[in-house]
């Protein structure tokens, strides 16, 4: 058996225009959504947010399939 897949929306405030490397204290995780479009509904309310500041960046990430091992 094989439980869904969870997306997490992940992001925060990068050094740097490079984006390798989060403030340190700004990195946010929110989630897990069950579907790709509630983590893209997220994703576009922080997006929006800190439209402003050109250092924020967010990406929505799949969480792997795993197999469950029934009860």
């Amino acid at each position: 058996m094989t439980a869904g897949s969870n997306f997490w929306v992940i992001g925060g405030e990068f050094g740097s225009m490079n984006f390798h490397k989060l403030v340190e204290g700004s990195a946010q995780v929110k989630g897990p959504f069950k579907t790709r479009k509630e983590a893209e509904e997220a994703w576009k309310v922080l997006s929006e947010e800190n439209r402003h500041r050109a250092g924020v960046r967010f990406s929505i990430v799949e969480e792997p399939n795993r197999a469950v091992t029934p009860a």
